[in-house]
């Protein structure tokens, strides 16, 4: 059913601990139970299973129970057991776990979406259940009376959502791009903004409360750093994905973001370090570097007998720059370029080795991740892929 792989000591790179097999579909989210060796799933094969870890070192389904429709995504609060999963149809089930981790007693269905669940985040510190679904709402319910609260209409379908509890700001991130920010009150919420630094979908959020940063990842592989709480209207971008971003994660005690990919990509940044925003790109009708002429620059090209030139831009200074004045490449790492990027001729000289130093780690997962869950008081990692397989690693923080 299980099994386990033994961990090399010291290990600084996510080092794998188990692996747990067997399902039908794809798991579509799980989480690592704290303080206790146990794996929750939910997936497509309509089943919810609750794995705990035997003596062998195998993980052994302590709870198999099947539900009505293809499971979506779920949220679990350590604290009072209790699991919210979100179904195709719409509906969200409330399951209430034994101490033990041995049986799951049905508490609440909530009639939430028209569609399938995209999201669903439960708030013990209000007793409010947040979700989203694909019929472009999103709603929050009274987890103590089952009533429902209030509901936004989004641009598009939701596929990230994180809140805050001390302002009560729910970050919505939806498939156009779009990050909103909405204040929840009891039983109505207004718009405070909306931000779009993607060019594809929002596919992951991650929400720091301390350094009151916000973190989107998307399927244009890039993750942006918004400073919410500087209210200088700051983002940093960071690229170190070859593929679409599928989970973003916050060690706060170490520092670190947690990034993964389709294609299996797992990225650790660090993130207690001066990044720096990345230039806007300016514009001009010829090179800021030769003054030769760009290619719609008719008048100049005609002036001077020249051809016009392609427009490129420098990543560093954001300056127009013809192919001839930008032929070098470099990483530059503080900007969040931790793959080869484009830069103007000066620029590349004045970076040293030092700017060039990462500040990523990357490693390779070995399967295509859907989901992925970091379990802060071990410093464990899992990961759901489209083999059907659940990971678990022993975080470089573990």
């Amino acid at each position: 059913m299980a099994a386990e792989i033994q961990p090399q000591p010291q290990a600084r790179k996510p080092c794998l601990l188990s692996k747990i097999e067997g399902f039908q579909e794809v798991v579509s989210t799980a989480v690592i139970i704290p303080k206790e060796d146990g794996v929750i799933s939910v997936s497509e094969d309509r089943a919810i299973r609750v794995w705990l870890k035997r003596d062998s070192g195998q993980y052994w389904p302590s709870v198999h129970h099947t539900v009505s429709s293809s499971c979506s995504c779920m949220s679990f609060n350590p604290e009072t057991r209790r699991l919210l999963v979100g179904m195709d149809t719409g509906s969200i089930c409330e399951f209430i776990l034994s101490e033990d981790y041995n049986k799951m007693t049905p508490a609440h269905t909530y009639q939430a979406h028209q569609s399938r669940v995209t999201v669903v985040l439960f708030v013990l510190e209000m007793e409010w259940l947040l979700s989203t679904g694909q019929d472009k709402n999103f709603t929050w319910h009274c987890s103590e009376s089952g009533q429902q609260l209030g509901t936004y209409r989004t641009t598009a379908w939701v596929s990230g959502l994180q809140f805050d509890v001390e302002t009560r700001h729910a970050f919505v991130g939806d498939h156009s791009g779009q990050v909103t920010i909405l204040k929840l009150e009891q039983d109505s919420c207004s718009l405070v903004t909306t931000f779009k630094g993607h060019t594809g979908n929002v596919t992951a959020l991650c929400w720091d409360p301390v350094q009151r940063v916000l973190f989107s990842g998307s399927s244009d592989h890039s993750i942006i750093m918004w400073d919410i709480g500087g209210r200088k209207g700051t983002a940093i971008e960071l690229q170190g994905h070859n593929d679409k971003v599928q989970g973003l994660c916050y060690a706060s005690h170490t520092r670190q973001l947690i990034s993964c990919s389709s294609d299996g990509g797992i990225v650790i940044w660090n993130m207690d370090v001066t990044r720096q925003e990345t230039p806007e790109w300016l514009d001009s009708d010829s090179c800021q570097k030769c003054e030769q002429p760009f290619f719609w620059n008719f008048k100049q090209m005609w002036d001077s007998k020249k051809i016009g030139l392609r427009q490129h831009h420098c990543r560093k200074c954001g300056q127009a720059v013809c192919g001839k004045c930008s032929s070098k490449r470099s990483t530059i790492p503080l900007m969040g370029f931790e793959f080869e990027v484009r830069v103007c001729d000066s620029c590349h000289e004045s970076i040293t080795d030092e700017d060039r130093a990462p500040t990523a780690t990357f490693h390779d997962s070995k399967h295509s991740i859907v989901y992925m869950h970091y379990e802060p008081t071990t410093g464990n990692l899992l990961t759901s892929g489209t083999d059907k397989v659940i990971k678990v690693w022993m975080g470089p923080m573990g």
